[in-house]
C-alpha cells in the first residue's frame, strides 16, 4: 500500500515554486496543535481560508490547517488555460505546501479516503466546497465537519442560496455555520449571523459579504469547534421552515413540507 506522503503527492496535480518566507502555514501538522482540514474552490473560499491561515498563526493557536480539498484544476478564463482553483492559487501564494493540496475528482474515492484518514484531522471545515460528502467522509474527523453556508437555514438549502434570496426580493438573509450531515444543509446549526440586503446589491456582493461575516463567525466560535462544546450548543433545524435554493438555471422546487 502506497505511503501517505505519496498519496498526498499523487492528489497534488500541479505543482509551484512557494517562497521560502511566507509563514502562513507549514507543511506538515505538529504535535501541540489540532490537525485541520479545509475543503473549499472558489475565490470566495479564500476568504475564510485566510481567517483560518491567521488564525493557525498565532503562537499560542490550538490548531493548524493540515490539507487543503478542492477542485480539480480545470481550463479557466478566456485563454481556457489549465489552471488550479482560485482556493489552490491562493493557498500556494501563501506559502502552503503543493503537496498537502489534494484535488480528488470526487470525496468518496478509497484512494482519497485512505489519504484523510492518514492525515487524521480533528475537524474539517468546508465552504463552497462543490462536492458532495458522503458518510465515509463524514465518519472521519471525530469533531466533525462544519460548513459555511450563506443563508439563515433551514431557508434556501443548496447551491445557490444568495442568487435565489436576491430572486425573491428579501430584506433579510444572512451565514450559518452549521455541522454536515448527509442530508442538503439539514445539518444542526451551531451561530449565524443576520445581514440586511440593499435592494441595489447585487448576487456576487452579497456573496463576498456573506462569506467576510461567515469567516469572522468562524474564527469566532473555532475555540468551541475545537473542544467539542459546540456539538453540545448546536441547535437542530426546524424542518417546517425548510425552503430549496437550486442552481440557478434550473426551476426553483417547491418547499419541504
Amino acid at each position: 500500500m502506497s505511503s501517505p506522503a505519496m498519496m498526498l503527492r499523487r492528489f497534488c496535480c500541479f505543482s509551484t515554486a512557494v517562497s521560502p518566507s511566507t509563514s502562513s502555514s507549514s507543511s506538515a501538522p505538529t504535535a501541540k496543535k489540532k490537525p485541520l482540514v479545509f475543503l473549499g474552490s472558489p475565490q470566495v473560499s479564500a476568504t475564510v481560508l485566510d481567517a483560518l491561515f491567521n488564525a493557525s498563526s498565532s503562537p499560542d493557536s490550538p490548531f493548524e490547517v493540515a490539507a487543503i480539498v478542492t477542485q480539480p484544476p480545470a481550463r479557466r478564463n478566456r485563454g481556457k488555460k489549465i489552471m488550479p482553483s482560485p482556493v489552490a492559487q491562493h493557498a500556494l501564494n501563501r506559502g502552503f505546501s503543493p503537496e498537502l493540496i489534494l484535488t480528488p475528482e470526487r470525496a468518496g474515492e478509497d484512494s482519497f479516503l485512505y489519504t484523510l484518514r492518514a492525515l487524521n484531522p480533528d475537524i474539517c471545515i468546508t465552504a463552497a466546497y462543490g462536492n458532495i460528502l458522503p458518510s465515509k467522509f463524514l465518519k472521519i474527523p471525530p469533531l466533525g465537519t462544519v460548513n459555511i453556508h450563506p443563508s439563515l437555514l433551514p431557508l434556501y438549502r443548496g447551491a445557490a442560496p444568495v442568487q435565489r434570496a436576491i430572486q425573491d426580493g428579501v430584506k433579510e438573509t444572512g451565514v450559518s455555520l452549521a455541522f454536515t450531515v448527509r442530508a442538503l444543509d439539514a445539518g444542526p446549526v451551531i451561530a449565524s449571523q443576520r445581514w440586511e440586503v440593499d435592494d441595489r446589491i447585487k448576487a456576487p456582493d452579497l456573496l463576498d459579504l456573506l462569506f467576510s461575516e461567515g469567516s469572522k463567525l468562524l474564527i469566532r466560535e473555532l475555540p468551541s469547534l475545537l473542544d467539542g462544546s459546540a456539538q453540545a450548543k448546536a441547535k437542530p433545524q426546524d424542518e417546517t421552515k425548510a425552503t430549496l435554493a437550486p442552481k440557478v438555471g434550473l426551476e426553483p422546487e417547491p418547499s419541504l413540507p
